[in-house]
């Protein structure tokens, strides 16, 4: 099945060009020209597999728009920047970017990049994840629990989804507020509790798999 790619660069030569060069590579491309023009293709396309992204765009800068997809997403995202200092690349970075390049490029280490990206996550992006009673739709963000689907608010995926992958780990409560919060978020740490008791209540039995480490965090442990 062929690859979808999503390019957003408001420069229309260079995003022809990018273009060309991944349809040669046989995948199937949509392209945008803004920040607002690139979540209307994104959210109405769920076969994306990665998104190439600008930094600095008009109507919504490339930050906005990884933000904006990192609400619900973990689809790669491949930052390209005409910045090029480290100060750029970290706030890539920390909003989730997956990698970065800067401008000017050479078109073979971009598609290199675009395959190394796709490799690294193409198993957990289409595959469900089966763990006792619980099953989880990564694709179309759905959960399942003795084959009963379960109803999930976004923030509640995302937390499922992040212990889930980090498996058997105590996750303390400032790294799960990072990443599922964001590192600029200025809320009580205790939100991470209320969700956690919200989720466990949804999921019915299985959220006996998300074990409290006292005075830590918490951990997913497939133990009822």
């Amino acid at each position: 099945m062929a690859v979808s790619i999503l390019v957003v660069d408001d420069d229309e030569l260079l995003r022809n060009l990018v273009i060309e060069v991944l349809e040669e590579q046989a995948f199937i491309v949509y392209a945008a020209a803004d920040g607002e023009e690139a979540l209307d293709i994104f959210w109405n396309h769920s076969e994306l597999s990665l998104v190439i992204l600008d930094v600095m765009m008009p109507k919504l800068d490339g930050i906005a728009v990884l933000d904006e997809i990192r609400q619900k997403s973990e689809i790669p995202v491949l930052m390209l920047t005409a910045l090029g200092d480290s100060a750029s690349e970290l706030t890539c970075l920390k909003h989730g970017a997956s990698d970065f390049v800067s401008k000017p490029f050479h078109y073979e280490i971009l598609v290199e990049r675009v395959k190394n990206l796709l490799k690294l996550t193409k198993a957990q992006s289409l595959d469900n994840i089966q763990i006792g009673i619980l099953e989880i739709d990564p694709v179309g963000h759905k959960v399942y629990v003795n084959e009963k689907e379960v109803i999930l608010n976004n923030k509640e995926f995302q937390l499922l989804e992040f212990l889930v992958h980090n498996q058997n780990i105590v996750l303390p409560r400032e790294k799960i507020l990072d990443r599922i919060w964001g590192y600029d978020y200025e809320g009580d740490i205790r939100t991470i509790d209320t969700h956690v008791k919200m989720l466990r209540a949804n999921l019915d039995e299985a959220g006996n798999y998300i074990k409290t480490i006292r005075g830590i965090g918490y951990s997913f442990e497939e133990t009822l």
